[in-house]
């Protein structure tokens, strides 16, 4: 009998070799580059010894370093000598940061007298706003929609988004003026349906540097609670921004004062230096204390399939710094002086721009408030900028006034004048 010869069947690794030529991931899209991590990129490749990076958004000292507290290597000092251990900390956090925190921010505010304030520790502010936008897309009883400042922080409409809420944007900035546009701002708000959601920065707005008044924070208090609309706090900047911790505090209290039952998200990063460490507080103003207790158990319920839990180190060690009387005196001492440099190099920016005969007004630079600053200047010209004089920023015009030193102003200053009148 013949045999006819049979094609062997293909063998399995024969199958997955021929499958994999088509990868399981060939169609996902390459996303679009992060716009502040590229200016440190094309910083990094710079080879210049003049350039000058004003994109990243973390202090840095009068010669451009990193910058470590005071306070901050005490208390790590202090922590090492109590051996402490490595255990999970509770969903909700260090209880001894929580408490600590939402004293901070909230003062002597009624709610915090009667344990009314619901607060658990997050990843930095970026986790805070994330649980808060995940409370709150599961629970707030009515719209579902936030609305958010045009421009405000970029990763805040990613954040809310991924939450599962509508974002939705209201009028802040006014570039003619580089100012506050507080008619537009309010015209938006009266427009708003009632129960929305309205995020504010409690100070320094990110990345415009211009805040409300305190006369104008009332009135937004007054037209918020008159349209019924929730107030969502992100206070990134306490102290940072003006150097005093009750001045920075001034809208958050003021709401609460007013009878408005707030969110609030807190960093760490920025005001203690403690980037890496990630610490970070939500919170909510509740009923009573019966209510607390129901909101912070369902904070832990949306926190737990997220992270578990939070990180350790970094709440302990702002947790020594709140809670210790001379580390707390010494850390209030060391944030003042950083907004204080912050503030001599908008005054010292401002007078260099003036004296060089700068076209155009330059007043908001001094105005505006905190570690970012919207210049004003166009995307050519921050183009020509990177080009011509190795100075990075975002296309928009936003610098981080921490990169400005006594070493660099100068040149940036005559930079920046140059760009203005067309001669770089």
């Amino acid at each position: 009998m013949q045999v006819i010869a049979r094609p062997l069947a293909r063998t399995a690794p024969q199958q997955v070799r021929r499958a994999a030529a088509l990868s399981t991931w060939s169609a996902v899209p390459a996303g679009p580059p992060d716009p502040i991590l590229g200016v440190t990129e094309a910083f990094k490749a710079d080879t210049s010894s003049q350039k000058i990076n004003l994109g990243v958004g973390a202090y840095r000292d009068g010669n451009g370093k990193p910058y470590v507290l005071s306070s901050v290597k005490k208390a790590e000092e202090l922590l090492s000598a109590s051996n402490p251990d490595k255990e999970y900390l509770p969903i909700s956090g260090l209880p001894e940061f929580t408490k600590a925190a939402a004293k901070l921010a909230y003062g002597d505010a009624a709610p915090l007298k009667k344990n009314a304030v619901a607060v658990v520790q997050s990843i930095s502010g970026t986790g805070a706003l994330r649980i808060g936008g995940a409370f709150l897309g599961r629970f707030f009883p009515h719209a579902k929609a936030i609305y958010i400042p045009n421009p405000s922080w970029g990763n805040h409409t990613a954040v809310f988004r991924d939450s599962g809420l509508e974002v939705k944007q209201y009028r802040y900035f006014d570039k003619k003026t580089v100012g506050l546009d507080f008619a537009g701002m309010k015209e938006d708000i009266k427009t708003m349906p009632a129960n929305s959601i309205v995020l504010l920065h409690a100070c320094a707005h990110n990345p415009t540097g211009v805040d409300p008044t305190p006369e104008q924070w009332i009135e937004l208090s007054n037209l918020i609670a008159e349209k019924q609309l929730f107030p969502f706090f992100d206070m990134a900047y306490q102290g940072f921004a003006s150097g005093d911790t009750v001045r920075d505090a001034f809208a958050l209290r003021h709401f609460v004062s007013a009878g408005h039952q707030v969110a609030l998200a807190q960093s760490f990063a920025k005001n203690m230096g403690l980037y890496g460490e990630r610490v970070g507080a939500f919170s909510l103003v509740a009923a009573d204390a019966e209510e607390k207790a129901r909101l912070e158990s369902q904070l832990k319920i949306v926190i737990r399939p997220m992270y578990s839990n939070p990180p350790l180190h970094g709440a302990r060690i702002a947790s020594t710094i709140l809670n210790n009387e001379k580390l707390y005196a010494d850390w209030l001492s060391e944030v003042k002086g950083m907004a204080e440099r912050i503030i001599s190099m908008r005054e010292r920016l401002y007078d260099n721009l003036v004296g060089l005969n700068t076209p155009g007004g330059w007043g908001h630079i001094k105005s505006q408030i905190g570690m970012f600053s919207f210049t004003g200047l166009t995307t050519p010209q921050t183009q020509k900028l990177a080009e011509k004089a190795h100075i990075y920023m975002t296309a928009d015009g936003r610098i981080s006034m921490a990169g400005l030193n006594a070493h660099n102003i100068d040149y940036f200053s005559e930079s920046v004048s140059k760009a203005v009148k067309g001669e770089l």
